[in-house]
């Protein structure tokens, strides 16, 4: 029997890989950052830096956030269990929660990057970066990168995206105190915004829309009506009503088309 044929984009470099191999695909992996998606963090960022500048965080440790826990919504997380003065294990946990959502990220991207011969604390190590951005912009492009080069090529990409906003966390944070209290509140609403935008273009399907859209209306109504419980709610109602929306239309589709047919 006849073996597939290799994919003509899973390339191989010829011959051992040199030091000044691994160093240009990792510059190659600092370019491919510079990208519309970036520029869409680095706003989202400048949020979080403000919002920690409000908590009572000091810069420090908002440079330090960034760079060892990266992912946004669990810095959010953090900083809301240390203004509410949550306990430490329970802030961890919540921290968590909120990252386990990237371990089918981890899962697909690892296998990518793997080669013969890679050390798996490298993949452990490049695992951190794993983030939405950085996952959607490795997907998209690593396939044409050679694969014993692919972890270089994604340390540049990763490391960049981490550097590149903890500089945007140190700025804004040192200028956020001269700012006027409107603008600084709006700087405060671009972390929300980057969240809801960016999960309304990635969903696939309308009852993700609908949740969505549910969700804003109904977050107020609860904050009014149950106060402390308000997202809960909002979320365990809307999500349940767009989920029974989306199931009773998919049933009226299919039954057009076997009446159709």
């Amino acid at each position: 029997m006849q073996t597939a044929d290799r994919r003509p984009t899973d390339l191989e470099t010829s011959g051992p890989a040199s030091a000044s191999d691994y160093r240009r695909w990792f510059l190659r992996g600092v370019r491919a950052s510079v990208s519309v998606p970036l520029l869409i963090l680095m706003s989202a960022f400048v949020g979080f830096a403000g919002l920690a500048r409000e908590a009572g965080i000091s810069l420090g440790e908002a440079v330090f956030m960034t760079g060892i826990v990266w992912a946004l919504p669990a810095k959010v997380v953090l900083i809301g269990a240390i203004m509410t003065g949550a306990s430490l294990p329970a802030a961890a946990f919540a921290v968590a929660l909120t990252s386990v959502r990237l371990t089918p990220m981890v899962v697909s991207i690892v296998p990518e990057l793997r080669a013969p011969g890679t050390r798996p604390v490298v993949l452990y190590l490049l695992s951190h970066f794993v983030a939405v951005t950085s996952w959607v912009l490795a997907m998209e492009h690593m396939r044409a990168v050679p694969r014993p080069m692919r972890t270089a090529w994604y340390c540049g990409l990763g490391g960049a995206l981490v550097l590149v906003n903890m500089v945007v966390v140190a700025v804004v944070y040192s200028v956020a105190g001269s700012l006027p209290p409107t603008l600084s509140a709006a700087l405060l609403m671009l972390t929300p915004l980057y969240f809801l935008t960016s999960l309304w273009g990635s969903a696939r399907e309308s009852a993700s829309h609908l949740a969505m859209a549910f969700g804003l209306v109904l977050g107020p109504l609860f904050h009014v009506l149950t106060p402390g419980f308000d997202l809960m709610a909002a979320g365990v109602v809307g999500g349940t009503a767009a989920y029974l929306l989306h199931r009773v239309g998919r049933r009226g589709r299919r039954r057009g088309g076997e009446g159709a047919a």
